[in-house]
């Protein structure tokens, strides 16, 4: 158990993204303007669907839950980030490392089920489009929402729990630019295993159920896919499913890569950098990914454009608001 004498005097300090004066500015341009376009885009999405009817769909509904999971984590990690590259101090106390680690694994696991459960939403669309939806009624797909909030919740107490009975004595430097498991493992003054242990089985089994469920939904989709008669048909099928495998793949690969391998001060640095992709990254590209290749979100996106600009640019029969004033166009 950890020494309670130690822990209150405990701070802890980010050995961040780069020394380099040179770099500092540069890095923190361009993450203040991936963070300002996470928030603006994956709350202009939600915005989005939730103003046009077209959109309110089981897919859209799951897409729009996927943008507020991107915007929390990013928030978690990216403003503390932010203002420690230019500090010369970048020092986070004892209680906040364990928040922003808690939080971050909350979202970062409701994700990886939440994309699960859009791949679920993808093979009920494509080999079953009669029964769509009457099998995704709006109560399933709350219940899968809940279910990856519920499974973030499981897999951060766990995490959280165990690093308290970590002691972590003195001023010690943590080789990341953010709180996380594996770099607070290196730096404890007790033994970790149990710990890499607890993180090893635990993201595992998150990573390998969530897996197991959107290769079976896949392969099911392929094969859905290799009935269709229609040409058009199969393009629409895979022109649907692309974005969600190229938000999948991102993510698994660099998550992966940070998690199931050892803890060690060598490897960190390459940790560090499979960070950025799954923290930074993808939070901004995944909203990017649904929006320029799908044709409804560009539709929406359209209409709600015209229908916002003065004067009578909307297709007929479709209302322009003004200043002050609504018009049916002829």
């Amino acid at each position: 158990m950890a020494d309670e004498n130690c822990t209150e005097v405990i701070q802890f300090t980010f050995l961040g993204l780069t020394e380099h004066p040179q770099l500092k500015p540069i890095l923190f341009m361009l993450f203040l303007g991936t963070y300002v376009l996470t928030l603006a885009g994956n709350l202009g999405l939600i915005a989005l669907i939730r103003v046009s009817s077209q959109l309110h769909t089981p897919m859209y509904f799951f897409l729009g839950n996927l943008s507020l999971l991107d915007v929390c984590y990013s928030s978690t990690i990216s403003p503390k980030m932010l203002l420690d590259l230019p500090s010369k101090t970048k020092a986070i106390s004892f209680a906040g490392c364990l928040t922003q680690f808690y939080f971050y694994a909350v979202f970062a696991t409701a994700e990886i089920y939440l994309l699960a459960a859009m791949a679920y939403d993808r093979y009920v669309a494509i080999s079953k489009p009669l029964l769509y939806q009457v099998i995704m009624s709006s109560g399933i797909c709350v219940r899968l929402v809940a279910v990856s909030y519920l499974a973030g919740l499981l897999n951060a107490i766990v995490h959280t729990s165990a690093l308290l009975w970590l002691s972590f004595c003195g001023r010690l430097v943590i080789n990341n630019f953010y709180c996380d498991g594996p770099p607070l493992f290196v730096v404890a003054s007790t033994d970790a295993h149990l710990n890499e242990g607890l993180m090893f089985v635990f993201v595992g089994f998150n990573m390998m159920t969530t897996n197991l469920l959107i290769l079976a939904s896949y392969a099911c989709i392929v094969v859905a896919v290799g009935r269709m008669s229609s040409a058009a048909g199969r393009r629409k099928a895979c022109s649907t499913c692309a974005s969600h495998l190229a938000a999948v793949i991102i993510f698994y690969v660099s998550a992966t890569f940070n998690y199931m391998q050892p803890s060690s001060s060598n490897s960190l640095e390459s940790k560090k950098i499979a960070s950025i992709f799954y923290t930074i990254i993808i939070p901004m590209l995944n909203p990017v990914i649904y929006s320029l290749r799908n044709k409804e979100v560009k539709h929406a996106l359209t209409r709600l454009v015209k229908q916002m600009t003065p004067g009578c640019l909307a297709p007929r029969g479709v209302p322009c608001f003004g200043k002050g004033r609504s018009i049916i166009c002829d």
